[in-house]
This record gives structure tokens, sequence and C-alpha cells, in this order.
């Protein structure tokens, strides 16, 4: 898989520390050497619920079957 730089991707696995769940979608911010992206994730409100660095194993390409929709967090963390 090759990512570029803001590609919007799919979170494959639950991150609860960070309020993330399997199926949130992100947008690859610098992609690195390798199989690592920095990949940013925001709420509605464009407030920003984590940035990371994963590797291509975390995430998926966005593809014509995917339905964006929204959830609740159940406790609004800010970033660190």
């Amino acid at each position: 898989m090759y990512l570029t730089k803001l590609e919007p991707v799919v979170l494959m696995r639950d991150m609860p520390e960070k309020g993330l769940m399997a199926g949130d979608i992100g947008t690859v911010v610098p992609v690195y050497c390798g199989d690592e992206a920095e990949v940013e994730f925001v709420r509605a409100s464009g407030e920003t619920q984590a940035l990371l660095t994963l590797s291509y194993g975390d995430v998926r390409k966005v593809d014509s079957r995917d339905m964006i929709t929204t959830r609740r967090l159940a406790e609004v963390r800010l970033p660190n």
C-alpha cells in the first residue's frame, strides 16, 4: 500500500487510550520512510482527537463502499 499526504484513511483497530475506534477516519499528514505515516483524527467540531504515527497495517485506504458517520465520545479528551 502507498499513502499520500492529505489522503483519508480508516483505522483498522480500536485505540481506546486515544478515544479511537476501528472505522474512525483520519487524514495522513506526513508520510515517513518505510511503512509509517502521521495520521490526524479530528472531531466533527474541528478539534484534534489524536495525532499518531501509525504503521500501514493500522490503517487502510478509504474506498467507495465506506459510509461516513458520527458517534458520541464517552468522554471528550483534549490531545496531550
